[in-house]
């Protein structure tokens, strides 16, 4: 009996473990620009580039204008 506790044990730290460092992303790079024009005008791209578990790399962009209210 106490030898099969310490195998479910094993077994449960072990498929822990694995769920906890299968399934994350890392991001690789992230970057953001920002412009502001003379007319108030705010110009912000934001690039990020991650790298997926399974070794695929992914490039987002994201870009936002912003104008004052008159």
């Amino acid at each position: 009996m106490k030898n099969y506790k310490n195998v479910v044990f094993v077994l449960a730290s072990a498929a822990v473990l694995s769920l906890a460092t299968v399934g994350c992303d890392r991001t690789v790079q992230r970057s953001e620009e920002t412009n502001v024009k003379s007319d108030g005008t705010v110009k912000t791209k934001d690039t990020t580039v991650t790298e997926h578990p399974d070794g695929t790399v992914t490039k987002t962009e994201e870009k936002k204008k912003t104008t004052p209210n008159p």
